[in-house]
């Protein structure tokens, strides 16, 4: 039998010596954030991109004129464009821009067909007018094209369309589940649903995707109708088995549980809810009528509180733990000041010089682009400097 080779007695402490430090202590390594935390970090809070894109939307409500909606629009497709993460629910932009055009060639084709109220004296062209019973006064089908009424439509659907490309762009922008996390446990349920329904469609696009590549690859039409009929089929199935696979995870991880909460601070949350938002639509009326200008803004006020105190109580029912939860950092609120910046300048533009903000149709000129109103659009650009660039290694 051999014997084994002894090991130096106190190797253990001669190694933890020489790990030391002049003073005689073992040295620690420092410190450093793991890599989700650093992941975490650079990433923005996804309620900011929601705000920024909603105050864009409401910039574009606002007005009229073409330049300044395309230049909206060319404003939240370049913040797009460089903040996007590469991810299978921020593909979903392109479908809403293709949503928008369809809106605006909707438009313009009913105001070809069903006419317009709108006089001219520039016809286009002129088709035949169908004769209408009595009952139908008001509704015209065919007659006089003219260049007033399709330019009315066009501006109206291309204010319809920049609202949607705005939506598009939050969510392109924001993570959904991220989003989930960050309300307030009296919204869970439906954040639950709206999150579901936001990420319906990104992967609704992912699936058709992947399968006319895979039909392409095989050498099989992926276009026409029996093309969308062999990709419908299995789109359909995908989705089944997914929302499936989401019903045993949400059953798995206890959602629908609720806490008990006394019967008085159930009363109460529900008194102030409804309170809250009784008083925030009373308020925006008065916002938005000139009567009640003196107290819709202290009402509106009144209101938001009531219901912001009603959504803090009625969270007890919902005992919920955020696991390493968003943080609102300044970059999150420079993103929204950008973009409530825009809203509030077009807005006061709106009010100064409408004419400037709603070019006329009747008679037909062609819009100029207000400077100062343009300039506060370009406000928006900020996102596109301050947030963190997602497709930087973390």
């Amino acid at each position: 039998m051999g014997s084994r080779p002894a090991r130096p007695a106190g190797g253990r402490a001669d190694g933890a010596a020489a790990r030391a430090g002049a003073g005689g202590a073992p040295q620690r390594r420092a410190a450093h954030p793991t890599r989700p935390e650093r992941r975490r970090r650079a990433q923005l809070h996804p309620g900011a991109w929601w705000l920024w894109a909603l105050a864009l939307g409401t910039a574009a409500t606002r007005t009229t004129n073409p330049l300044l909606l395309a230049l909206l629009i060319t404003v939240s497709a370049y913040v797009v464009a460089t903040r996007r993460p590469d991810t299978p629910w921020s593909r979903s932009y392109g479908a809403f821009v293709k949503l928008a055009l369809a809106v605006i060639l909707i438009r313009l084709l009913f105001a070809v067909v069903l006419g317009s109220p709108i006089p001219g004296t520039h016809t286009l062209l002129t088709l035949p007018e169908l004769p209408l019973p009595a009952w139908a006064q008001g509704i015209r089908l065919g007659g006089e094209v003219t260049a007033e009424a399709l330019t009315f439509a066009l501006y109206d659907g291309l204010r319809l369309a920049t609202l949607l490309i705005c939506v598009g762009a939050a969510n392109a922008l924001a993570n959904p589940s991220r989003l989930l996390k960050s309300l307030p446990g009296a919204l869970y349920e439906m954040g639950v649903a709206v999150v579901v329904a936001l990420t319906f469609a990104p992967n609704l696009i992912a699936d058709v995707q992947r399968l006319r590549a895979a039909r392409r690859l095989r050498g099989r039409p992926d276009k026409g109708l029996r093309g969308l009929l062999h990709v419908g089929l299995p789109v359909l199935e995908g989705a089944l088995e997914r929302s499936v696979s989401l019903a045993a995870a949400m059953d798995a991880r206890g959602y629908g549980r609720t806490a008990q909460v006394p019967p008085a601070v159930r009363r109460t949350t529900a008194a102030l809810t409804l309170g809250g938002l009784l008083g925030v639509c009373a308020g925006t009326y008065g916002l938005l009528t000139a009567e009640g200008a003196a107290y819709g803004f202290p009402l509106l006020l009144a209101g938001l509180a009531a219901a912001l105190a009603g959504l803090r109580l009625g969270g007890r029912r919902s005992p919920r733990t955020r696991y390493r939860p968003d943080r609102w950092d300044v970059r999150a609120w420079l993103v929204v000041a950008s973009g409530v910046a825009v809203a509030a300048l077009l807005a006061l533009a709106a009010a100064r010089d409408p004419a400037a903000l709603h070019p006329g149709v009747v008679p037909l000129v062609a819009p100029t682009l207000p400077l100062w109103p343009a300039a506060a659009v370009l406000l928006g650009l900020l996102p596109a400097f301050v947030a963190p660039d997602p497709k930087e290694p973390s």
